[in-house]
């Protein structure tokens, strides 16, 4: 079965992004870029250096210190609308090279993939000129015996240092460049290896048909892994955004400890799904497995724990075996293909080994197991539904990031809380009742960042999206996330 896009990609992605011009690696070095779902080459990216990364971070503080972007809102808008439209513009090239580079399901380029969080930077835009925080009048008060007119201010934090990853390269990066532009904050992005080209896009995008001044948007694409702690560790870096592993976060942590620097981390999820005695089956086990299955589980929001009263555990098993068989791993170019290949060999070799533990530790599969049987070449799994395992497994436990969905019983409502909450992370999840009031009630248990309830669909620009415990520090998008990325300053004058 073959794989590929019919529509062009976009050219000269093998360029950096600093102080405003776009040129090779130092050195001239330079990486390939894979599409998983063929694993043939799709090109070369610039393979960044220390030195890049440097002078990525010199010209971002430059351009924050000694520029007027952090003082013009107005202009700030008019730069992020520009970008939107020329993404707007180039949308077929840049959907492709979405399904080509990260093996996105084309159905997903037209959401959270590209379209949508490019129209967020209007949102953002939008954000920059009518903020009302900027300034917050306190009123005159005699603290200490002084009559004060206090207020305070909130102002643009510096330099931010943006690590992202390769799972929704757009989705990610646009919800820290846009918040941290529409705030008057200057950006270094550091994007995965494995999608370099999605990076270099938008850097030419916005060298080539934005405003944006020099230094304000730096772009360093590289295979080497430390440029991210370089990033982090760099004085000059007021504030961290990281997305990514749990593991990798408190490395990004600790590195930003050296220096005090602000950190924002999302992080990882065990996700519970959970499903109440009186929900409708074959709907709430259809929506798990849908879920556990798009993007072939690559999402850290994903619900990958279903759980299930012990009562309807076959039925749901059986419902959601089902649909898992109908969603088998497909190619991301076809437009009915929800689960396409995972991003990388090492990445699959991965979930391939929690598949065996799972093995090890007990489980069956009711759906899938392992690679898909329909395709010679390319990194693709099945979806895999894993039953006979309680809460204490490690399959149940930890993060997977493919598409295997466990289910687990709960004998009522207080258990299923307690199981949902017993989990080092708390980053999303959903509740299934024909009774709203108890689904509420339910939701309002479980500590976690972000939760649906009967289908309910939480993702959009305007909604704070982050975790509880090891699944984050802080808020990304919605007037939390823009917030990340400002100073509080008080002010006080005698009267």
């Amino acid at each position: 079965m073959s794989t590929g896009a019919t529509t062009a990609l976009p050219d000269g992605l093998d360029v950096l992004l600093i102080d405003g011009d776009l040129a090779a690696a130092s050195g001239g070095g330079t990486f390939e870029t894979t599409n998983p779902a063929t694993e043939e080459v799709l090109g070369a990216a610039a393979d960044g250096t220390a030195a890049d990364m440097d002078a990525a971070i010199g010209a971002a503080r430059s351009a924050f210190d000694e520029g007027t972007w952090a003082a013009d809102p107005v202009f700030r808008a008019r730069c992020l609308r520009q970008l939107r439209d020329a993404l707007q513009a180039d949308g077929e090239a840049m959907r492709a090279l979405t399904t080509a580079e990260v093996g996105a399901p084309t159905f997903l380029t037209s959401g959270p993939q590209f379209d949508i969080p490019v129209e967020d930077l209007g949102w953002y835009a939008d954000l920059a000129e009518s903020y009302d925080g900027w300034r917050t009048d306190l009123g005159e008060a005699t603290p200490v015996g002084v009559r004060s007119q206090r207020w305070v201010l909130r102002e643009p934090a510096g330099v931010v240092g943006a690590i992202t990853p390769w799972n929704f390269p757009h989705q990610i990066n646009f919800a820290k460049i846009g918040p941290a532009l529409a705030a008057g904050c200057t950006v270094v992005l550091k994007p995965a290896p494995d999608t370099p080209w999605c990076a270099s896009a938008i850097a030419r995008v916005a060298a080539e048909r934005t405003d944006l001044p020099p230094g304000v948007l730096n772009v360093v694409t590289s295979s080497d892994h430390t440029l991210g702690a370089q990033l982090a560790g760099d004085p000059r870096v007021d504030v961290v955004s990281f997305t990514g592993s749990t593991a990798t976060g408190r490395a990004v942590m600790r590195t930003a400890a050296e220096h005090i620097t602000k950190v924002f981390l999302e992080l990882g999820g065990k996700s519970a799904f959970v499903m109440l005695d009186d929900a409708d089956v074959a709907a709430a086990a259809g929506m798990a497995a849908f879920m556990a299955a798009t993007h072939a589980g690559q999402g850290c929001a994903i619900t990958t724990r279903l759980l299930v009263p012990a009562s309807l555990h076959d039925e749901v098993v059986d419902a959601a075996a089902a649909t898992m068989a109908g969603l088998a791993a497909g190619d991301p170019n076809e437009p009915g293909t929800i689960c396409g290949p995972v991003i990388s060999e090492r990445q699959r070799a991965r979930i391939e080994s929690y598949l065996q533990l799972a093995r090890d530790e007990g489980a069956t599969f009711a759906a899938g197991g392992g690679r898909s049987e329909r395709f010679e070449r390319g990194w693709f799994i099945d979806p895999t539904l894993v039953v006979g395992l309680d809460n204490s497994s490690r399959v149940a436990r930890e993060e997977i990031f493919g598409p295997v969905l466990t289910v687990i019983s709960h004998t009522g409502d207080d258990d299923a809380v307690r199981i949902a909450n017993d989990s080092p992370y708390g980053l999303s999840g959903a509740v299934f009742s024909a009774d709203e009031e108890r689904a509420l009630a339910v939701a309002g248990r479980i500590r976690t960042g972000t939760i649906g309830v009967n289908g309910g669909v939480w993702y959009s620009a305007d909604v704070p999206f982050g975790g509880y415990k090891q699944s984050g520090i802080g808020r990304e998008m919605g007037v939390a996330g823009f917030e990340e990325y400002l100073e509080t300053k008080s002010i006080a004058i005698a009267r």
